[in-house]
């Protein structure tokens, strides 16, 4: 069972109260601020663990993150620990994919049902995270205190789409059928460890910041804030990426762990068509 004192004291929200959608709203927004999107682990050649002990373990105790079977599988629990009735969702990526295409559902996030109606909430998308929860039913545009999102339905699919500039990309797509932990046991071990896949052949990092978003891929750092300036330099050495690592991120690693990775970054980034964006 998940120590929510520790994972509310985490997160630092303190003030917690019904489960309703003002407490949901605050939930995912304090969760996704505080706890960074990352995928380090898998370049590192380490098992990604989706039991509760485990999960507590890293994106609580220690000042790491996780990627969407870990930070909505600690969601879950967290949410239903405050009382919320939850259900897993798994969704087939379509963001940079071409049209068309029919990729593998390998990514968790979780509804959320209430007095209002059931919510979409995410915790693990990487930069475009949605960091409030989304109604599910409406095809009309919601905002988040980032982008504004919107759920689009077509032949018994719903297409999550961001809004980006002038825009609406599309990020996933997914049936509101449930899903249960073997299924996302199955994809997690899928996605980080099938050779040249977007977790295995890149190294990535990502958190939200006030009108803005942060993001590591492959040694790169981009600050994209939501007026559309962007802002890039590049993390160096392994002691400059353990610095930016613990500045930008809130990840705090070994120096012999930021060496490895600096590495396998510089090579994943001479690759032609890197994968994630």
């Amino acid at each position: 069972m998940l120590d929510l004192d520790a994972y509310l004291r985490r997160i630092g929200l303190s003030d917690v109260g019904a489960p309703d959608l003002p407490l949901l709203r605050a939930v995912i927004a304090a969760h996704t601020a505080a706890i960074p999107f990352e995928n380090l682990d898998i370049v590192l050649g380490r098992p990604v663990l989706l039991d509760i002990p485990s999960l507590e373990a890293k994106l609580v105790r220690s000042r790491r993150g996780g990627y969407c079977f870990e930070q909505n599988t600690l969601l879950a629990a967290a949410l239903t620990g405050l009382g919320f009735t939850v259900e897993q969702r798994m969704a087939r990526v379509v963001r940079a994919a071409p049209p068309g295409a029919i990729t593998p559902r390998t990514h968790l996030f979780l509804r959320v049902a209430l007095p209002e109606g059931a919510y979409l909430a995410d915790a693990g998308f990487g930069n475009l995270t949605p960091t409030g929860p989304l109604l599910l039913g409406t095809d009309a545009a919601q905002a988040t205190p980032h982008e504004a999102y919107r759920l689009i339905e077509a032949e018994g699919l719903l297409t999550q789409q961001v809004r980006l500039a002038d825009k609406w990309e599309p990020t996933y797509r997914f049936e509101d059928r449930p899903t249960f932990p073997i299924d996302a046991e199955m994809a997690n071990w899928f996605t980080s460890t099938k050779p040249g896949g977007k977790c295995t052949a890149n190294g990535i990092a990502a958190c939200p910041g006030e009108d803005m978003r942060t993001t590591l891929l492959n040694g790169t750092v981009t600050l994209r804030f939501l007026d559309g300036k962007l802002m890039r330099f590049e993390s160096g050495d392994g002691a400059m990426l353990q610095c930016v690592l613990d500045e930008y991120f809130g990840i705090e690693l070994p120096a012999a762990d930021a060496d490895t990775l600096s590495e396998a970054m510089r090579g994943f980034a001479e690759r032609p068509g890197v994968a994630f964006e």
